[in-house]
């Protein structure tokens, strides 16, 4: 570890306090997909506020934003943040389940969690820079503010919109979520495709399905059978791409088709057909071609249920992402960096919040309460060769992540750091809640951010300062690629439509009550229970 990068891990201890009241913040927010306003307000006047100049905005998506910081002509570092939650996720940050005050369980919280993550990628940035600044490094920093990542909505817009475009190297951390991806870089099999798109199902003349009849005094008369409408044609497209699941899609690989209802009804009391619905599709698989097939079937679905409803049919893209590209010299630089920082340590105060957990939960509390894996590395080669024992040999890409539209367009590397998880006695599953509450706790979610800020800037600082290793990631990029973005193995970005920003996506109000969830709290806190029978 040179100066720089000495001097750049005791600015991320410097500034611990803050970051640990920072990420608090943000996880407080609790905002969700399109609808960061709060989370990204604050990041763009704490950037500023550190002399980097904010483009608010970009690719056309309210809440996202690309900012610059410069110390001369040289190479260009990138870094981001993402700070969008999960619907239905409110979790305070206390050791037992508890929405975030005045709110529901249903409102919106971070799940991975994206107020580390973001958090985490803010600090190694601010340290960089800070490094820079004292040693003379010359160079320039883009750090980008990524909303949306949940629907994999940012980075396929940026992509397209030239925001990677001229960067020499990409850094992107992700807290662990699956083994053997904990204190570890990926190595060959990175994420693959995702596509995600909304249909809008219309009916606009629902009296047509009346117009035979003559003794009606209205086209569409009170007393007659209800016509179809949009809610019919949402359940038929729900029901036959449930079945087409099933069939379509192994069980294995990570492959998966997920859908959310986004709107349905419009209709009043009376016995008229809804005049609007709308369904989500994430389709997560391997590749791109497998990608486009789903969706080919997906359109037909919903083209027949419009048929049979007396609807017309929309389909609305949210995301299309490419699967990921290695780059092992980048790989080797974290690596190296992680093996300098070493994987998170939990004092004792985390211990005895994990303790407290446990017990709450009627369990008898462990000495050492979190997993092995989070106190420990694991090289990359060996992560690869466990992760490849559940995949078939075909498949090169596995599980979904934006970031994967990043490597397209500099040499990237992916790299995990241990977030706190709990052992289990045998057959005890623990509840969704206990990670994210360990996810916003102070005591248990500071150092998965401090080491993985630490990791950042020191894998940063190599590339700013080793111009060897710095044409070595991207001689291995070009021929990746097949010289380079553009060349004959690069694969082009996907998006070809607006951000999908008008929708009704779950989000915060404001109401003489108060700052609310969509979903009222105050009506879900005081309903009335019916009976089954």
């Amino acid at each position: 570890m040179n100066s720089a990068q000495r001097l750049a891990c005791n600015y991320i201890q410097s500034i611990a306090t803050d970051l640990s009241a920072w990420t608090s913040l943000i996880f407080n927010f609790g905002e969700t997909a399109w609808r960061e306003y709060q989370s990204c307000d604050w990041y763009v006047k704490q950037l500023r506020a550190h002399s980097f100049t904010v483009e608010e905005g970009s690719g056309g998506m309210p809440t996202a934003f690309c900012a610059h910081w410069s110390n001369g002509e040289g190479p260009v570092i990138g870094m981001y943040a993402e700070y969008d939650g999960v619907p239905g996720n409110c979790q305070a940050a206390l050791p037992y389940r508890a929405p975030r005050d005045g709110l529901h369980f249903s409102a919106g919280g971070h799940t991975d969690p994206h107020s580390g993550l973001g958090m985490a990628g803010l600090g190694g940035l601010l340290a960089t820079q800070a490094a820079m600044k004292q040693h003379g490094i010359k160079g320039t920093l883009r750090f980008t503010g990524e909303p949306a990542e949940k629907v994999r909505g940012s980075k396929p817009v940026h992509a397209a919109a030239g925001y990677y475009d001229g960067l020499d190297a990409m850094l992107s951390f992700h807290p662990f979520y699956m083994m053997p991806m904990c204190n570890t870089v990926r190595w060959d099999t990175h994420c693959g495709a995702a596509y995600s798109m909304i249909y809008r199902f219309v009916c606009d003349e629902p009296e047509a399905w009346l117009q035979g009849d003559k003794a009606a005094p209205i086209p569409q008369s009170h007393s007659a059978v209800r016509a179809p409408g949009a809610n019919d044609a949402l359940m038929t497209m729900y029901q036959t791409s449930k079945a087409l699941r099933e069939s379509m899609l192994p069980h294995t690989g990570g492959w998966s088709v997920s859908e959310a209802i986004l709107t349905a009804g419009q209709a009043t009391a009376d016995n008229l057909p809804a005049e609007l619905a709308e369904i989500q599709y994430m389709v997560r698989v391997p590749t791109i071609a497998m990608a486009e097939q789903i969706t080919t079937a997906l359109d037909r679905n919903a083209a027949a249920a419009a048929a049979v409803s007396g609807c017309r049919v929309e389909r609305h893209w949210v995301s299309k992402s490419r699967h990921g590209l290695a780059n092992h010299a980048m790989a080797d630089i974290v690596w190296q960096n992680l093996q300098q920082v070493g994987a998170p340590v939990w004092g004792e105060s985390a211990v005895g919040v994990a303790r407290q957990i446990q017990q709450n939960l009627g369990l008898s509390p462990l000495a050492s309460p979190f997993l092995e894996a989070c106190h420990q590395l694991i090289d990359p080669q060996t992560a690869e060769s466990v992760l490849r024992k559940d995949l078939p040999a075909w498949q090169l890409n596995s599980t979904s992540d934006d970031y994967t539209d990043m490597t397209w367009h500099a040499p990237t590397a992916r790299f995990y750091i241990a977030r706190p998880a709990l052992k289990a006695p045998d057959g005890f599953h623990y509840p969704s809640w206990v990670m994210n509450a360990l996810g916003g706790i102070p005591d248990t979610i500071d150092p998965m951010v401090l080491t993985a800020a630490q990791v950042t800037a020191l894998s940063a600082l190599r590339l700013l300062q080793d111009q060897t290793a710095l044409k070595t990631v991207r001689k291995e990029f070009d021929t990746r690629t097949g010289g380079g973005v553009g060349g004959d193995q690069w694969v082009a970005p996907l998006c070809d439509y607006e951000p999908p920003i008008q929708f009704r996506w779950p989000e915060y109000v404001q109401t003489e009550r108060g700052r609310d969830w969509w979903i009222p709290a105050a009506q879900l806190a005081g309903g009335v229970k019916l009976p089954l029978s």
